[in-house]
């Protein structure tokens, strides 16, 4: 076997995609999306390794490394090699000259991060090559009425009416908050400077999918000892932005979660949070209150970071008793040590 390295060239991709078939996990899926030709704006760099045989150069492996505007403080990295291929030092030696060409980067940044499933020839490669999970990922789907419904107040509609409300994804008060956490939330990785426009570009406009919101309020009462009058909103405590079809419900009010929407089997996408301010206690109780209103009478499907402690404690147990259900495999991000 004789070995070549050069520089990715439009149509590798192609070429590869004969030679490897379908990717073996879906974090494979999503990587092979990062395969494209070496640049400076942004600054990745593509390597592609050939197997020559008698004059005939064929694709065989492939690495990239790239930088993120997100996360800037790791750069991205994937190797893949063919199965025939495998245990034979391509992967390693393909890691070793992406992390010379990390050495490089504009942004000083040389430390490699990668997301991979447990249990696999990329996780086992992974370990090998010293890169250790930082953070584990599900994607978690609730049933339809998971959790008793929350009484606000003194339980009129009035009372629900004031602390939970549809907000235009476009609000600047819901930006600062998805912002402050998701920063709070990806304290193992930075997402660095996070404006209101780039919030909006990443979690709210069309463009991101986002389809509508609901929020939950403090009551009003909690406005006092603030400088604010008493018909003034109460501070914005959890949120629960929806994409492709939306909250179902989000239409009605106050009283989505209990609305007469027409029943669907496909879970709607959902991003749940709070504001990061809010003590554990406070904060967890936000989350079960929304998700136990829009998950009422259609199924969510939500991305459950270990990070995010709050969402963590209010959904494992629904996991552990059978309301919820992690669909397909777990994804860990590993990463080069500090």
């Amino acid at each position: 076997m004789a070995i070549a390295y050069r520089e990715w060239r439009e149509g590798d991709d192609l070429a590869l995609l004969e030679i490897w078939g379908g990717p073996e996990t879906v974090q494979a899926g999503q990587f092979r999306g990062t395969l494209s030709p070496s640049g400076n704006s942004p600054w990745r760099r593509c390597i592609v390794a050939e197997d020559v045989v008698d004059g005939v150069a064929i694709p065989v492996a492939a690495a990239v490394v790239h930088e993120a505007s997100l996360h800037p403080d790791r750069l991205w990295a994937y190797v893949e090699v063919a199965r025939d291929h495998r245990r034979a030092g391509l992967g390693s030696t393909l890691l070793t000259m992406l992390r010379h060409e990390a050495a490089q980067a504009p942004s000083g940044v040389s430390r490699l991060r990668c997301k991979v499933e447990p249990g696999t020839p990329g996780a086992a490669f992974a370990e090998a090559a010293g890169l250790a999970p930082i953070q584990r990922s599900r994607l978690v789907v609730v049933d339809p009425a998971p959790l008793k419904l929350p009484v606000f107040g003194d339980g009129s509609e009035s009372a629900a009416t004031d602390q939970v409300e549809d907000l235009a994804t476009g609000s600047v008060e819901l930006s600062d908050v998805v912002g402050r956490y998701y920063t709070a939330v990806h304290g193992w990785d930075s997402p660095g400077e996070l404006s209101v426009a780039a919030v909006q570009r990443l979690f709210l406009d069309d463009l991101s999918g986002a389809h509508g919101a609901i929020v939950l309020r403090a009551p009003k009462a909690s406005a006092f000892g603030h400088g604010i009058a008493a018909s003034r909103k109460g501070r914005l405590e959890g949120f629960a932005i929806s994409y492709a079809q939306g909250i179902p419900g989000a239409d009605s009010g106050a009283d989505a979660g209990a609305g007469g929407a027409a029943s669907t089997t496909e879970p709607t996408e959902v991003f749940l949070g709070h504001e990061p301010k809010l003590g554990a206690d406070e904060a967890k109780a936000a989350v079960r209150d929304l998700l136990a209103l829009i998950a009422y009478q259609h199924p969510v499907m939500l991305e459950l970071d270990d990070a995010m402690t709050a969402l963590r404690n209010v959904v494992e147990p629904l996991l552990e008793s059978g309301k919820a259900h992690v669909q397909g495999s777990e994804t860990l991000v590993v990463s080069d040590p500090a």
